[in-house]
């Protein structure tokens, strides 16, 4: 059985990519596609070429890295991982069995993570929040949500953390898609006990590749998680490429003012084609549709790969990067 085959018996395409799969599926040269399925900013931070150096020394704890992040974070305390992953994957195993509620739809690898490490774990949307809390004891937010693109305000985040936290719960509040709207977060909050975020480089500074992201949270638990995790967790050329992209606040500026428009742009764009968006960020627009799986072969077809989600019946739509790329989505939306 192929990854594409595996992939779709599974449910949904539950990570975006996979673009062999898609070339080997639909017979179209991997350079053809047009890649939409990731929501990463596709003009990412412009990578420059770490020393040379860098590759034969293994990583030093001691460099820049975490006052970078520390800085571009808002925060006092926080851990280098291995993008976010690695701590989704992480987190469940420093507790015992919980009762774990997670915002749905969302971030699929979140409950997989729970309750492979045997957690009683629960799909809840946000109407459902208040009345499960009395009986949760890990609630993990994804904000913005991924895919719908549901915020929440800081003092809604902190009242759910307080809450958990008066009988030792957690709040894990997973920021990928937040560094666009820096304001929204919640990683200035995280030297309350129980209160965990997770930021990546993957989605904004479009540096998924490089397997970098971090931690918030109290000391004493990002003790215990560098225990469970061990040295070298972030290799050294990706991080000192981290570190130059925290510190390039003139990027980080002009990025977050296109992405901001280029999301309402394509949002006008998928609405002209009788395709109006349901939610979104900066980085992606969600269509719910209940013939979505139709319109993603129809558009696979063309060679643009969108990402696919099955509960409910929807498609996400990542941000075209040139003007080629614009206008090759506005024609593929037309044939439909």
């Amino acid at each position: 059985m192929n990854t594409w085959q595996q992939l779709n018996n599974h449910g949904s395409l539950h990570h975006g990519g996979h673009l062999r799969a898609a070339a080997a599926r639909f017979a179209i040269p991997l350079e053809s596609w047009l890649d939409l399925s990731t929501g990463i900013n596709a003009n990412g931070w412009p990578v420059r070429t770490p020393p040379a150096s860098s590759w034969a020394r293994l990583p030093e704890e001691e460099d820049e890295l975490d006052a970078a992040a520390n800085r571009y974070y808002g925060t006092e305390f926080l851990l280098p991982v291995a993008g976010s992953q690695a701590a989704i994957q992480a987190l469940p195993q420093l507790r015992a069995p919980s009762h774990v509620s997670v915002l749905s739809p969302g971030y699929a690898e979140h409950v997989h993570a729970w309750k492979r490490n045997h957690h009683t774990v629960s799909a809840v949307t946000s109407e459902q929040i208040a009345a499960a809390l009395p009986n949760t004891d890990v609630l993990i937010i994804i904000h913005p949500n991924n895919p719908t693109g549901e915020v929440f305000s800081i003092t809604q985040l902190l009242n759910w953390h307080a809450q958990l936290a008066t009988r030792g719960g957690w709040l894990i509040v997973d920021e990928a898609f937040i560094d666009a709207t820096p304001a929204l977060s919640i990683a200035s909050h995280t030297a309350k006990p129980g209160l965990i975020v997770l930021r990546s480089l993957g989605k904004f500074f479009g540096l998924a590749g490089a397997r970098v992201g971090f931690v918030c949270a109290q000391p004493q638990l990002l003790m215990t998680l560098n225990n469970l995790l061990g040295p070298w967790t972030v290799s050294t050329p990706a991080r000192w490429m981290a570190i130059q992209a925290l510190q390039d606040k003139n990027w980080q500026e002009k990025a977050r003012q296109q992405l901001l428009q280029d999301s309402q742009r394509l949002h006008s764009l998928l609405s002209q084609h009788h395709f109006p968006p349901h939610g979104g960020s900066a980085f992606f627009q969600w269509v719910c549709s209940a013939k979505a799986s139709d319109v993603f072969e129809k558009l696979a077809a063309q060679g643009i790969l969108t990402r696919l989600f099955s509960e409910p019946s929807s498609l996400r739509f990542g941000l075209p990067a040139t003007e080629a790329d614009w206008q090759r989505l506005d024609k593929a939306l037309a044939r439909i």
